[in-house]
């Protein structure tokens, strides 16, 4: 396929390199990030989109989906598919689903889970918003991509389940980092714990997959000084987009609403910014009963 690219910074970059491999041509555009070796450089985003079959934009927040979105819809061919693989609040994907609509264009708002290294191995996954006419086209690209593709519903649906999926993400991290803290005080090893834990009724995949102790479990950004494979404020922007949603449908969640509150404390007034997620062990190692 013919694919206009937009955002190729840490996850945009693999990804986009990953579809040019596969054989489709590749035309990227970003206001600072290089480009993927191969992808060509548009002038604009707007260049990016002309002709394209599918345009998939990765983004900082809904605010930019929403001003990108109003300038490369006018330049995209009728039929054609925008694709947002950004996390943004439900309501930008919304909008612009009915803006690409009005156009003639399919939309999706695709979200996606596996960060950096999912990016680069092609096997994020993808939650999925729009008609089934647009999953369909650009269902082989998400295959290259990524390991799976799952249409959740209209527009807006991805959006959806990513934010449910991060807020439950987010509380059991801070519950996995709790719990080895406790362990350390009262004197459980770490390896023990683990090997209780993992496979008992507190299994997890931040205990299993990803867990915040160096050294215990397999490999994971704990063993790596704790540089992120999900930052902690990327984690605070999906738990504060959850408790916007929240908000706006009178859902009362307040495990997300306090997990949003300690990685808030985290990123914003400890040193949490440009840590791991899953750093918030060692921030519960210093930290006594109030």
């Amino acid at each position: 396929m013919k694919v206009g690219f937009i955002g190729l910074g840490n996850m945009g970059g693999p990804m986009a390199a990953n579809l040019l491999r596969e054989g489709n041509e590749v035309t990227g555009f970003d206001l600072a990030a290089p480009m993927p070796e191969g992808v060509s450089k548009a002038a604009s985003a707007a260049d990016a989109a002309k002709g394209a079959d599918v345009v998939i934009t990765m983004l900082p927040n809904g605010a930019i989906l929403r001003s990108v979105a109003a300038e490369v819809i006018p330049a995209m061919a009728p039929g054609a598919v925008l694709c947002d693989c950004s996390t943004v609040d439900v309501e930008s994907a919304r909008a612009v689903a009915e803006q690409a609509a009005a156009a003639g264009l399919g939309a999706l708002d695709a979200p996606v889970s596996g960060g950096v290294g999912g990016a680069t191995n092609g096997t994020l996954t993808f939650m999925v918003g729009g008609t089934a006419a647009a999953f369909d086209k650009v269902k082989p690209l998400f295959d290259i991509m990524g390991q799976k593709a799952v249409h959740c519903g209209e527009a807006g649906a991805g959006q959806a389940a990513k934010i449910c999926n991060n807020m439950i993400l987010g509380v059991t991290m801070i519950a996995t980092c709790e719990a080895f803290a406790l362990a350390d005080k009262l004197g459980l090893d770490r390896q023990k714990m683990f090997d209780v834990v993992s496979t008992s009724s507190g299994y997890s995949w931040t205990m299993n997959a990803y867990c915040p102790a160096p050294g215990v479990g397999p490999k994971s950004p704990a063993d790596n000084d704790y540089k992120p494979g999900f930052a902690a404020e990327l984690m605070l922007k999906d738990l504060r987009l959850s408790q916007q949603a929240a908000e706006a449908a009178d859902a009362d969640t307040p495990m997300g609403q306090l997990a949003a509150a300690l990685y808030t404390q985290f990123v914003e007034q400890e040193d949490g910014r440009g840590m791991d997620f899953s750093a918030m062990l060692p921030r519960f190692e210093k930290r006594h009963r109030t």
